[in-house]
């Protein structure tokens, strides 16, 4: 077999792609070095579920005015990369585009820069906004990913669910801009410090800004990565609950893994023994599990399958009722030229 040459623009998008993931594994372990002087910074006592722990008893200036002034750049940068992308490249390519470029030294940029501001006036955006939209931000791009791959890989076990047409075209040309929003708004809500959540939590956004920053390439289009996206929410959720000592772990382990034996497994291209053969695991396992724990709690495991499978069709009828609405107010309106998509990420 020949040898690929060094330079090969096939290389250029593969290796940018490893970069990012060491680059992401190395920052997080500075991070977990230097998060202990941060513990010296009085916090307020839990007090809740809904109660985000990781924030100045009494914000600064300083801290409020960094954290949404660095927030606000960094958004207005990405998007604004991703809007030259779709008008200016608007093509794939096997190699990097000078867009990605600045896309990967954009984000590296705002990586570093929070670091710093982490531990200048520790706080980030969590003073001003609750926890809840940090975690919804999240659970919008997962359920918007599964509307986009339904041609792809289907919804349930390889079968497409009849959605729209026009909204998965739609969200394939503007899905970008919503998943740059949730990777930016969620890193900067939080603080940099060094618990296991908060570590493993980084590192799951880094990613999504190393995908993020590959749009256009072939290297944005693997299937293995993009997958990899939406399991590394089953790792931070089960170990985020684990560690509260709520019990609820489960809900988050059988929940995420049964999104990917039932949905995202379908779209690598395994075979039909290695797919059945994941459910087959999935089935044992919530079985030992809860033969001990007992079944009266063995509806934990379709809980988040449920609400992001509903999220799915009824985000999916509410834009179609929406495009609808307006085709009708302004009937000169042509929506298959608005959903003619240039996937850009």
């Amino acid at each position: 077999m020949p040898s690929v040459p060094e330079d090969s623009p096939t290389l250029a998008s593969t290796r940018a792609l490893w970069g990012g993931i060491a680059f992401s594994l190395l920052f997080t372990a500075l991070i977990a070095w230097a998060g202990a002087r941060l513990d010296a910074v009085p916090l307020l006592p839990d007090q809740g579920a809904s109660w985000y722990y990781w924030k100045l008893p009494e914000p600064t200036l300083w801290s409020r005015t960094t954290s949404w002034l660095f927030y606000a750049a960094h958004q207005i940068s990405f998007w604004g990369l991703i809007y030259y992308a779709q008008t200016r490249v608007a093509r794939y390519s096997n190699g990097l585009h000078r867009a990605n470029i600045w896309a990967l030294a954009t984000n590296a940029f705002f990586i570093v820069l929070h670091f710093l501001q982490t531990h200048l006036w520790y706080d980030g955006l969590a003073q001003d906004v609750t926890i809840w939209s940090s975690q919804f931000s999240v659970i919008l791009m997962l359920v918007f990913i599964l509307i986009m791959e339904n041609p792809r890989r289907g919804l349930f076990f390889g079968r497409q669910a009849p959605l729209s047409r026009d909204v998965t075209q739609w969200l394939k040309k503007y899905h970008g801009y919503l998943f740059a929003w949730a990777a930016v708004y969620t890193f900067w809500y939080h603080p940099m410090v060094n618990t296991q959540g908060h570590l493993i939590g980084f590192v799951y956004m880094f990613f999504l800004m190393v995908q993020g920053s590959l749009f256009l390439t072939r290297a944005h289009l693997n299937r293995y990565w993009m997958v990899t996206q939406e399991l590394f929410v089953l790792f931070h959720g089960t170990l985020v609950a684990y560690n509260q000592g709520n019990g609820i772990w489960p809900m988050f382990f059988f929940g995420f893994a049964g999104m990917f034996v039932i949905t995202q497994v379908h779209g690598l291209g395994w075979p039909i023994w290695a797919r059945w053969g994941s459910v087959a695991l999935w089935l044992g396992g919530a079985f030992l599990l809860y033969s001990s724990r007992g079944f009266g709690k063995i509806d934990e495991t379709i809980r988040i399958p449920f609400i992001e499978y509903l999220l799915v069709f009824l985000l999916t009828w509410l834009f179609a009722a929406t495009a609808w609405v307006i085709r009708r107010i302004s009937p000169s309106v042509e929506p298959s030229a608005a959903t003619r998509p240039q996937d850009v990420a």
